[in-house]
């Protein structure tokens, strides 16, 4: 999968957005060390394992490097970045029942804007699916050349004991 770049000095106005998700209930924030626990259970019971190693490396750095969207105390959603490289955002996901809601841009927005704020003035979307998604988001295009990119030799999963 393709790795995408993004212009983190030319983000679009992202005020209203966060105005809309927040109306809904949604509360956008890091989590705290003290939930770790809880943003892994959520990535792995929705996700992959290998996201939970990826959250795991966002944890160890200060600030932390995840933002989660809850609603009643519920988490819907993470993003991380800073995790697989320097400068790369991911991994991300919302809940299938949150899906539709701007959780996940909004998730987008404050990671990217997190990256800015530190001086990156580009960051990488990688191992990207949803091309269309990030492209009219945040303008991402994509780099020529990136597919494997960093993810080469991964190791695969082992076989379920069921």
């Amino acid at each position: 999968m393709i790795d995408m770049l993004v212009r983190l000095y030319d983000l679009p106005e992202s005020q209203g957005l966060y105005s809309r998700v927040a109306d809904s209930g949604v509360i956008v924030r890091r989590p705290g060390a003290y939930e770790k626990h809880l943003v892994a259970n959520f990535i792995r019971e929705h996700f992959s394992p290998k996201w939970v190693s990826e959250m795991e490396v966002a944890f160890s750095r200060q600030p932390i490097s995840c933002f989660i969207a809850t609603k009643d105390k519920e988490i819907l959603g993470f993003a991380c970045y800073e995790t697989t490289g320097k400068g790369y955002f991911g991994p991300t996901g919302v809940g299938e029942a949150a899906r539709g809601l701007g959780l996940g841009k909004a998730l987008l927005f404050k990671s990217l804007e997190a990256q800015r704020e530190a001086g990156y003035a580009y960051g990488f979307i990688g191992g990207v699916g949803p091309k269309e998604f990030y492209a009219k988001a945040v303008g991402a295009v994509e780099i020529a050349g990136s597919d494997p990119g960093v993810y080469v030799d991964i190791l695969p999963e082992p076989p379920s004991a069921e």
